[in-house]
């Protein structure tokens, strides 16, 4: 016998699929943040001569396309808030360091 399925049920499947790929965006997100952190310090610790201007960058839009997105749910919204004020306090120390250093962080 053959599964029929209406449009209800289309719908709540690719909602679940919308869901579970904003879920994997925002895990990629925090993972980012974090191998950013990491570069920072390496930076700072004179491991690199540059700073990691391009992963900011990536980070920066990832952020700024997840921003726009209107399918996020109050739990991913709040999740995604906390992630970019924790970006943001980062980016704050390292313009401050950056400053101290010499550099500007463009």
């Amino acid at each position: 016998m053959a599964v029929t399925t209406n449009k209800l049920n289309r719908y709540s499947v690719t909602k679940n699929e919308k869901s579970a790929e904003l879920e994997q965006k925002l895990v990629k997100l925090e993972e980012d943040i974090r191998r950013l952190k990491i570069e920072f310090g390496i930076y700072f610790n004179g491991g690199t001569k540059r700073p990691p201007h391009e992963s900011r960058g990536r980070v920066e839009a990832a952020i700024k396309r997840l921003a726009d997105d209107r399918n996020l749910s109050y739990a991913q919204r709040y999740q995604f808030t906390s992630m970019v004020n924790q970006y943001t306090s980062y980016r704050e120390l390292w313009r401050r360091q950056l400053k101290a250093k010499g550099e500007e962080l463009i």
